[in-house]
């Protein structure tokens, strides 16, 4: 009965701050962002302490840093992102028009008497697309401002943002050590491994995962322009930043890019081939360097479960969940597996006394010896 009264325990705790993270999403944007940059920066600030410097002057040293780099992004790229972004949702109308005339052409041209069979469903496909543009559009913004924004504007996110990020790099350390001293002595040594097992492939997503998507966006959003793709910067910039989801990213980036590249580009083919090259050489440069050796295997999740993350997360708390989603899911599967784990050696899976299946009498396994399986 211990056993089940700490679950439910910790299922109602686990409830309750659901409850209020629903209850106060439309204030949580600057916190939670400020929470996710401190724990990308961590590191930094331990690294410059060790050098002996003080732990402030350290958070002073990032956070000013980080908005002198954040200024130079918001003066020099922000204005030539919001054109082409405008440029792109005043053009793609148009553009699906464009697609549509290249497709009835070149199918009329192959298919000669079964073209009729087929044009229809072009015309069909195309029109939705065009004549849903706007409201799509306009549904985006409306629900990011609404759902992310309805208290906090963009102004307070960037003054807000940086304070928090700052009392939490000072206090990050202490902050630990006051959990730690709040954990079920019993059980302290286990969950520690646990959160040590949530903290790889947390920090393997934020911190591995962010620095390829940084990495991918500057490559596709270089490439894209130097190969004259109209709205190049702005999609390589996304192509990266949507790269947390593996293969979406890419996928999308792709599809969007050579549609571009055709209507701009036809009936000549080599920039269109170079468009594709582009993608498929940043997806070998990703899967064959960048994931193996920054990111590793330390998230260990499917790209399903990722996109289901994120659907739910962001339906539930808006931008906020989009911010927590895969970090959270990332938490959560290293939860599961250990579970599942524990399920494996229980004497409700092997219908055998929990000693036979190797169990301590409090009803945590050694984790020690399990770790590698439940990671």
């Amino acid at each position: 009965m211990r056993v089940e009264r700490q679950v439910i325990f910790w299922l109602a705790a686990l409830a309750l701050l659901l409850l209020l993270i629903g209850l106060l999403r439309d204030i949580l944007l600057p916190f939670v962002a400020g929470l996710v940059i401190a724990y990308f920066l961590n590191p930094a600030a331990d690294w410059l302490e060790r050098m002996g410097i003080p732990r402030v002057w350290a958070s002073i040293l990032i956070v000013a840093v980080g908005a002198i780099t954040l200024i130079t992004v918001l003066v020099l790229l922000v204005p030539l992102l919001a054109a082409q972004a405008q440029q792109f949702a005043i053009a793609l109308p148009g553009e699906i028009d464009r697609i549509r005339t290249l497709l009835e052409t070149w199918a009329r041209e192959r298919l000669g008497t079964r073209f009729p069979e087929i044009e229809e469903g072009i015309r069909r496909a195309t029109g939705a697309a065009s004549e849903n543009w706007a409201n799509l559009a306009t549904w985006a913004a409306s629900s990011l401002w609404s759902r992310s924004l309805a208290v906090f504007n963009f102004f307070s996110l960037l003054l807000i943002t940086p304070l928090v990020v700052f009392y939490l790099l000072i206090d990050w350390n202490a902050m630990l050590q006051k959990l730690d001293g709040w954990l079920p002595r019993a059980h302290a040594p286990a969950i520690r491994l646990l959160a040590s097992d949530v903290n790889d492939a947390v920090s393997a997503f934020i911190r591995g995962q962010g620095l390829v998507c940084v990495i991918l966006g500057i490559f596709y959003a270089v490439a894209l322009t130097f190969a004259g793709l109209r709205y190049g910067l702005l999609i390589g910039l996304a192509t990266g930043a949507l790269s947390f989801v593996p293969f979406v990213g890419w996928a999308l980036g792709l599809i969007t890019s050579t549609g571009l590249a055709v209507v701009q580009f036809w009936p000549e083919t080599t920039p269109i081939f170079i468009i594709i090259g582009i993608f498929l050489a940043g997806q070998a440069f990703d899967a064959g360097f960048l994931s193996p050796k920054i990111v590793g295997s330390k998230i260990g999740l499917h790209p399903v479960w990722l996109i289901f993350a994120l659907f739910v997360f962001s339906y539930l708390f808006g931008f906020v969940g989009v911010l927590v989603a895969v970090p959270v899911a990332a938490a959560t599967g290293v939860i599961v597996r250990f579970a599942l784990k524990l399920y494996l050696n229980s004497p409700v899976y092997h219908g055998e006394p929990a000693a036979a299946a190797g169990l301590q009498t409090s009803g945590i396994p050694d984790l020690t010896t399990m770790r590698q399986d439940a990671t």
